[in-house]
C-alpha cells in the first residue's frame, strides 16, 4: 500500500460512488477527466422513483448520557476514544443501534462522544497480599511451647538433687541450644530443596546434638541421676527441634500433656516418686514419637535430583548465636530466675513481630517514593515493632519481682539479632552477642553475680549496636524488596 488508510469511516472519499475503469488506452481526442464511469439511475418513471432516506445523525443527548453513566467505571480509566470504542463493540452495540437509538453515524463518533462526557479516573489497583503474614495461633503457640518444658524440672527436682547438680543442666542446655540453632538453620536451607531433604538433615543431626549434649553434662556431672537428667533434656530438645522445623506444633503440644497436668496438680496432691518421674517420661516418649512420625512423614517425598548441599560454615553463625543468647539468659537466670520465664514465653510474640516487621516494610516499600522517605518510616516501623515487643515486658518484670532494666535490654539484643538473622544477616548478631556474653561473664566473675549493672551495661551495649546496624542497613529498600 502506498499511502495511508483512515482508521474511521466517513471520509470524503464517500461522498460519490464512482467505478474506476481499467488503464485502457484512451481514444485520440478524450481527456484524462473521462476515465471515470457514473452510476446512473434506472429509468423507472414518475410512480417508481428511488429516494435514498438521509439517517438521523442528530445525537440522542439523554440516551448518550445514561450510557455513559452506566459504563462511567470502565469508560474513566481510558486513556482514548478506542478504548471506549472497545468496550462499545465488546457490548455489543451494532451500527443500527447506534444511529437509530443514539442518533450517531458510526461507533467511533459515539466513542468519542462518551470519552468526552465521562472524566478520567484511574483507580489504584487492589492491595496485594501481604507475603508476610504470619500465623497468629503457630506463634502463641510456640511461646507457650518454649516454655512448658520447664515444667519438668518442677516434678523432678526432689529425685535428683537438681540445685546441687544444676550446672550439669546449664553446660548441656547451652550445647543443645547452640546445636540446635545451627541444625534449625540448616535444615530451613534444606527445606527449600525440598521436605525430604530437610527430613534427612534433621534426621542425621539431632540424634548427634543428643549425644553431644549429654557428653558434655556427663563430664561435669557429679551423679548418675545427673546424668540422666542432663540425656533427657537433651533427647527432650532434639525432638521438640525437629518438630519446630517441620511444623508439629501441635503434636509436641500433644505429647506435653501428662507434664502439663503432673505439674498442675503439684500445689494441692503430691504424685509420688513414680509419678514425679513417669509423666515426663511419657512426655519425652510421646515428643520422641511424634518427631518420628514428622520425619517419616517428610521423607516420604520425593528427592530432589542433584540439589547441591549448602556449606555447613553458612550455619556456623547461628549456632554461635544460640551460644551467646543462651549464655545471657543464663547469666540473667541465676538471680533473676523468673526472667528466664518471662523470656522465654514473649519468644511467640517476638517471632509474630518479626512477621509484621517484613509485612509493614514491604507496605512501606510501596507507599513511598524515595529512599530517604522509605528510612524515615522504616525506623518508624522499627520502633513501633520494637516498642511492642518490650512494653508487655515491663509489667511482666514487675510482677515477677525482677529487675526490668536487664530484661528489657536483654529481650532488645535478642530481638534485633533475630531480626537481622531474618534477613541473612547472621556474622554481625553472633559477634555482637559473643562479646557481650563473654563481657557479662568475665566481668561477673570480678564483680559478683548480684551485680545487675554489668548484665544491663553489656546487654545494653549488644542492644545499641545491632539497633545501628538495623538502621543502617534495613533503613535501605534493596533488602525488602
Amino acid at each position: 500500500m502506498s499511502g495511508p488508510m483512515a482508521l474511521e469511516p466517513g471520509g470524503t472519499e464517500g461522498d460519490t460512488l464512482s467505478l474506476r475503469l481499467a488503464q485502457d488506452p484512451l481514444p485520440r481526442g478524450r481527456v484524462a477527466a473521462d476515465r471515470t464511469l457514473p452510476l446512473r439511475r434506472p429509468r423507472w418513471g414518475a410512480d417508481r422513483t428511488l429516494t435514498l432516506r438521509q439517517p438521523r445523525w442528530g445525537a440522542d443527548h439523554a440516551a448518550v448520557d445514561s450510557l455513559a453513566a452506566d459504563l462511567a467505571d470502565r469508560i474513566g480509566p481510558a486513556v482514548h476514544s478506542y478504548e471506549v470504542a472497545a468496550l462499545l463493540e465488546s457490548e455489543g452495540l451494532t451500527a443500527e443501534v447506534i444511529q437509530e437509538r443514539y442518533g450517531h453515524p458510526n461507533l467511533f463518533s459515539l466513542a468519542t462522544a462518551l470519552y468526552e462526557r465521562v472524566p478520567r479516573s484511574f483507580p489504584e489497583p487492589a492491595p496485594p497480599a501481604d507475603p508476610w503474614q504470619p500465623d497468629h495461633i503457630r506463634c502463641a503457640l510456640r511461646g507457650a511451647l518454649f516454655a512448658l518444658p520447664g515444667l519438668a524440672y518442677l516434678l523432678t527436682a526432689p529425685l535428683w538433687h537438681a540445685d546441687r547438680a544444676v550446672s550439669v543442666l546449664i553446660v548441656a542446655g547451652l550445647v543443645s541450644w547452640a546445636w540446635g540453632q545451627a541444625l534449625g538453620h540448616r535444615a530451613f536451607l534444606r527445606m527449600t530443596t525440598g521436605r525430604r531433604e530437610a527430613g534427612r538433615t534433621l534426621l542425621k543431626g539431632a540424634p548427634l546434638g543428643a549425644v553431644a549434649a549429654t557428653a558434655a553434662g556427663a563430664v561435669v556431672a557429679g551423679s548418675g541421676p545427673a546424668v540422666l537428667a542432663a540425656g533427657a533434656q537433651s533427647v527432650y530438645l532434639a525432638t521438640a527441634g525437629v518438630l519446630l522445623v517441620l511444623g508439629g506444633e501441635r503434636l509436641l503440644l500433644a505429647a506435653l500433656t501428662p507434664l502439663i497436668a503432673g505439674a498442675t496438680v503439684l500445689p494441692w496432691w503430691e504424685p509420688g516418686a513414680v509419678l514425679r518421674a513417669g509423666l515426663p517420661l511419657l512426655s519425652l516418649l510421646g515428643a520422641v514419637a511424634a518427631a518420628g512420625w514428622a520425619l517419616r512423614s517428610a521423607l516420604s517425598g520425593s528427592a530432589a535430583p542433584g540439589a547441591p548441599r549448602p556449606p555447613l560454615l553458612r550455619s556456623l553463625p547461628y549456632g554461635l548465636f544460640g551460644l551467646a543468647a543462651g549464655a545471657l539468659v543464663l547469666l540473667t537466670g541465676r538471680e533473676q530466675p523468673y526472667a528466664v520465664i518471662v523470656l522465654t514465653v514473649s519468644m511467640g510474640p517476638a517471632e509474630w513481630l518479626l512477621y509484621r516487621y517484613r509485612g509493614l516494610s514491604v507496605k512501606a516499600l510501596r507507599a513511598t517514593a524515595t529512599p530517604a522517605a522509605f528510612q524515615v518510616r522504616s525506623a518508624g516501623i522499627l520502633a513501633l515493632c520494637l516498642g511492642a515487643y518490650l512494653l508487655p515486658l515491663l509489667p511482666a518484670a514487675l510482677l515477677t519481682d525482677t529487675e526490668p532494666a536487664p530484661l528489657l535490654l536483654l529481650a532488645a539484643a535478642l530481638w534485633t539479632a533475630l531480626l537481622l538473622q531474618a534477613f541473612g544477616l547472621a556474622w554481625p548478631p553472633a559477634g555482637v552477642c559473643l562479646a557481650a556474653a563473654a563481657g557479662a561473664g568475665a566481668l561477673t566473675v570480678f564483680a559478683g553475680p548480684s551485680d545487675t549493672g554489668v548484665l544491663a551495661l553489656s546487654c545494653g551495649a549488644a542492644a545499641l549496636c545491632l539497633l545501628g546496624y538495623v538502621l543502617r542497613l534495613l533503613g535501605r529498600p534493596a533488602p525488602h524488596a
